[in-house]
């Protein structure tokens, strides 16, 4: 699959009910949540939130975010990239490397240069040049989380 772009959310209003759709699909976040988010976006006032989407047509093959808090206790961490997903059927193609840098490339232009990110994978974000910091707990979370952090060089 090479026909696949990614875009900024910002940049494209007009995909914001169906990112927000998708991303509710994915992870079960209210809808709402979503929406609220990427309009906070679309405001372009500030570098947090930012959206991404990859496209393949007219069809989102993954996605992620940049939040203030992925719902965890240590808001000192922040901001957070979240709700990162590529669609099974395009999985092991390299677009989440892609997606990752290219949203941690557009952080830096907006002057973000460390970002955190909450998850439950083990060596998947080190590939892609992140790097574990800590546990952490999760919100309303049985057990802890692991935190990883990209700082840009």
């Amino acid at each position: 699959m090479t026909n696949y772009c990614i875009l900024k959310i910002q940049e494209h209003g007009e995909l914001a009910e169906q990112a927000a759709e998708w991303f509710h699909s994915k992870w079960g976040i209210p809808k709402v949540a979503y929406l609220e988010s990427i309009n906070m976006c679309l405001e372009k006032k500030t570098a947090v939130p930012q959206w991404y989407a990859v496209m393949d047509g007219e069809r989102i093959i993954a996605g992620c975010g940049v939040i203030e808090n992925d719902f965890h206790d240590r808001k000192d961490l922040t901001p957070n990239v979240c709700a990162v997903y590529v669609e099974e059927d395009c999985r092991n193609q390299g677009i989440a490397g892609r997606l990752l840098q290219f949203a941690c490339e557009d952080m830096e232009n907006r002057g973000v240069n460390t970002l955190y990110l909450l998850t439950d994978h083990t060596r998947f974000y080190e590939r892609y040049g992140w790097e574990f910091l800590c546990m952490v707990q999760g919100d309303g979370e049985e057990y802890l989380s692991r935190m990883y952090r990209f700082i840009k060089s």
